[in-house]
């Protein structure tokens, strides 16, 4: 029976994510096992006997050599168990699972809030640059994309920050009274037509839905900024390089409008290069997200990690971080997908 070459494809990578998960599962590990610190010493102090700390250590597991320990660990997660935090007690067992859920919830909400502003407004710029390249628009939208992804994601979360405190304290700032009148009124009227979004995203389980959405505005623009760049300029360069294809020309001679020519003939065979940028900055939308929940403690899974290996809670830590790398290898083989499917030549590589 012959097998299909795009299920072939699928199938091929979809194996390889699996071995490429099962090695960074291993990394992962072994990473974490090397920390400095110890959870059952950072629990009970250093007043702590040694006898008191070797019972803790059997009570979590600790004692136990490192392969026995991994290989527990990650035949559980292949069950779907991912374990007890070392927060438990007897009587009192939080799983890992239960920890994370809502926090997973509250990161992929954040994740397609910002998806669904970024990769359209990406696209958008793509597409008109490459249509006016060249152009001072061209050049406007280039430089002022290439300043935000130029600069960390603090440094724009926390001016972000600054701009909404802003709002209510430049006028009596002695910046604000040095410049001349006309200039510092303008100055606080534009700062005034900005939102007063609120830079801490206090965000709960029963945070109403329109509610969610207003408190992660901030933290949904820092990333917007951040991953619009990379995505404008794949599709504006993909753009550009098929309105040189022979059949962009002929497409032109029968009197087609450039918005046209692109939308209809362009954009549907440069989907390849496009799709891979998009999946992969998505990608990087899901795993760097740990520095703008920390930056408006915003409770996703990257400040449950950062919170988890204060306390050396090992499990929770072991768990983000085998969910952000999943994550990531599933956006790339759907990356990977889409680009077989919508470039058919890509199934036959030179």
């Amino acid at each position: 029976m012959r097998v299909n070459p795009v299920a072939k494809t699928v199938l091929q990578r979809l194996g390889l994510g699996l071995i490429t998960l099962f090695v960074v599962s291993i990394i992962i590990f072994s990473a974490i096992a090397m920390l400095p610190g110890d959870f059952a010493k950072a629990t009970l102090g250093q007043a702590a006997t040694p006898e008191t700390v070797a019972a803790l250590q059997h009570e979590v597991g600790l004692d136990r050599p490192p392969i026995e320990r991994y290989f527990s660990w990650i035949g559980k997660m292949a069950q779907g168990d991912f374990g007890s935090s070392f927060a438990s007690r007897t009587g009192y067992r939080r799983t890992v699972a239960e920890i994370i859920a809502p926090r997973l919830y509250n990161t992929m909400f954040l994740a397609v809030m910002t998806t669904l502003v970024a990769v359209p407004l990406a696209l958008g710029l793509g597409i008109l640059a490459a249509l006016y390249r060249n152009s001072w628009f061209d050049r406007l939208v280039n430089t002022v994309t290439l300043t935000t992804i130029s600069f960390p994601e603090f440094f724009v979360a926390y001016m972000l920050a600054f701009l909404i405190i802003s709002r209510d304290t430049f006028a009596g700032t002695d910046l604000a009274q040095s410049l001349p009148i006309w200039l510092a009124a303008s100055i606080d009227w534009t700062l005034n037509v900005v939102p007063k979004f609120p830079t801490l995203a206090n965000i709960s389980d029963q945070t109403p839905f329109w509610e969610h959405v207003w408190r992660a505005a901030l933290p949904s623009m820092t990333l917007t900024l951040v991953i619009v760049a990379h995505m404008m300029r794949m599709t504006r360069a993909a753009i550009i390089n098929m309105l040189s294809s022979p059949y962009i020309d002929m497409a032109r001679l029968k009197g087609m409008t450039p918005m046209v020519v692109v939308l209809r003939h362009a954009l549907p065979n440069a989907w390849a290069p496009i799709v891979t940028v998009v999946a992969f900055n998505l990608a990087y939308l899901i795993v760097g997200v740990v520095v703008v929940e920390v930056v408006f403690v915003y409770p996703g899974v990257g400040q449950l990690m950062v919170d988890a290996v204060k306390s050396r809670d090992v499990p929770v830590v072991q768990a983000c971080a085998l969910v952000f790398a999943a994550t990531y290898i599933l956006l790339n083989l759907i990356a990977d997908i889409i680009s077989i499917v919508t470039n058919p030549r890509l199934l036959h590589p030179r």
